[in-house]
């Protein structure tokens, strides 16, 4: 189960957050579900997940101030923000705080998948080191910029 993305959900309302988490785990997802910021922290101190689903309009401490407090403590997990106010000025908020993108409801399931796998393919390659050049021959490896040779 390794290369399957883990998605932790946020979300306060149990229809909505059930139907997310429904229809992302028939497309090949695995989705952990909670209801508010202190389950989120939970769940993240005890998982590793790889995309954060976040409700901006969560009882007590809103989405928006959560993911200041998780960009501000480095959190480098990818945050889709979810949410019923679609304004510009909202989306341009949301993504102000720190948010990779940014969902207003009501949304197509489609599109929620497509934003996804968007997100994640470019957290991989943020996260994927530069390859390095290599040359092969008569059984060598040569890395000049490690300035080796290696005889595997």
């Amino acid at each position: 189960m390794g290369n399957i993305p883990h998605l932790l959900v946020v979300e306060d309302d149990r229809e909505t957050r059930d139907l997310i988490a429904r229809y992302l785990t028939s497309r090949g997802f695995r989705v952990t579900t909670v209801r508010n910021g202190g389950e989120m922290r939970q769940a993240l101190d005890t998982g590793n997940f790889s995309l954060l689903l976040l409700d901006l309009m969560l009882p007590g401490e809103d989405g928006l101030a959560i993911c200041c407090k998780l960009r501000a403590a480095r959190a480098t997990i990818p945050i889709i923000m979810l949410t019923a106010l679609g304004e510009e000025a909202d989306r341009v908020v949301g993504l102000e705080s720190g948010a990779d993108d940014y969902l207003p409801k009501l949304f197509s399931p489609r599109e929620l998948d497509a934003r996804i796998n968007a997100v994640l393919r470019r957290s991989d390659s943020a996260a994927a080191p530069e390859p390095e050049d290599r040359l092969s021959f008569d059984g060598f490896i040569l890395e000049p910029e490690r300035r080796r040779l290696l005889n595997p």
